[in-house]
């Protein structure tokens, strides 16, 4: 049970409304964690619609497929329910059943370790790690990709915290 209710769609104060129209506008849906998020604009503007910008940044230089693959990287190593369930189904509807013995690209498998290793620990990712990303991605997508961890950690401690349900 969440220790938080979703909002009421119909009873969101003006800047809330706002943020959830232009959210629908750009064709994303609202799901538990939006709901709940929307209990304060601001709150809803820092972690959804800024993580969804650089998720956009993200796909722009490495694909759409990486990008998935590394948030749901994180995700795993994080254990958080609401986003492994979201991912999944992500994932199941690519045609991808079997995530750890799936066929990735050498820059994709670079990525979920890089994805595991800051969710399990940001000040212990091992140099040699670092050295390979560096040797595989510029400045920017080093940048844009840690961004888009720290945001992806963010939904995750976010939804355990205050119980968030998964999607059915």
């Amino acid at each position: 049970m969440p220790r938080i209710a979703p909002v009421n769609l119909t009873d969101l104060p003006p800047e809330a409304q706002a943020a959830v129209d232009e959210h629908l506008r750009q064709g994303y849906r609202l799901t538990n964690e939006k709901l709940t998020l929307l209990h304060n604009a601001t709150a809803f503007e820092a972690l959804e619609a800024q993580s969804y910008a650089v998720d956009r940044e993200l796909q722009r230089l490495v694909g759409k497929r990486a990008a998935d693959f590394f948030e749901y990287a994180i995700s795993v190593e994080n254990d958080c329910i609401v986003c492994t369930t979201y991912f999944g189904k992500l994932l199941r509807s690519m045609g991808i059943e079997d995530f750890e013995g799936f066929a990735f690209t050498p820059e994709e498998e670079l990525m979920i370790e890089y994805g595991r290793a800051i969710a399990k620990n940001p000040k212990q990712i091992p140099d040699a790690l670092f050295e390979r990303l560096r040797a595989a991605f510029d400045e920017e997508t080093l940048v844009v990709m840690t961004t888009m961890a720290v945001f992806m950690i963010a939904n995750n401690v976010f939804n355990d915290a205050l119980q968030v349900e998964p999607e059915p």
